[in-house]
């Protein structure tokens, strides 16, 4: 049995993406420099049916996930900031847009922690911005292919191991 943690701050929450694109072995970049405020927008899609006998059915047609980072500063020690660049400058589509994410609720005192990888496509919704920086908003669209694991984190490197249905 492991140790379960009090109420969880903010930063026990972690979204990281894959500045790989794509590649064979992920390199974790870890979302919250600079932002205040990030999360996940389930999107859940139902739809209410009224029935000529006054009879209300609800369809649930799931969810279309999405997160907005408002704010990323672009620093080119930052490796995400060539990932955006690239896509931003470039105005990439399609398959030069997509990436995975991780998901990480760190709710035990130690060990591995419970963990989602999902396919998603980034997309830079603008750049520039005021005096102080230049800033380059972006939008995740998650796009399935969604795995339940454990991930575990070591000096800010993340490791994922996918569970099966029975490890669950």
């Amino acid at each position: 049995m492991t140790d379960k943690i009090g109420k969880l701050k903010r930063s026990h929450l972690i979204h990281a993406i894959d500045t790989t694109m794509g590649g064979d072995t992920p390199s974790w970049y870890i979302l919250g420099k600079d932002i205040e405020d990030l999360s996940v927008e389930l999107n859940p899609e139902t739809e209410t049916v009224k029935n000529i006998l006054d009879e209300t059915s609800v369809n649930d047609n799931g969810y279309e996930p999405s997160l907005d980072a408002e704010t990323f500063y672009a620093n080119p020690q930052d490796p995400l900031y060539p990932v955006l660049k690239n896509i931003a400058m470039n105005r990439l589509t399609g398959d030069a847009c997509k990436t995975k994410i991780i998901e990480i609720v760190v709710d035990d005192a130690s060990g591995s922690y419970d963990a989602w990888t999902e396919d998603i496509i980034i997309k830079p919704q603008s750049y520039g911005g005021p005096q102080g920086g230049v800033n380059i908003p972006f939008n995740v669209t998650f796009n399935g292919g969604r795995k339940k694991g454990k991930a575990s984190i070591d000096k800010g490197a993340i490791t994922f191991n996918e569970t099966t249905a029975t490890e669950s």
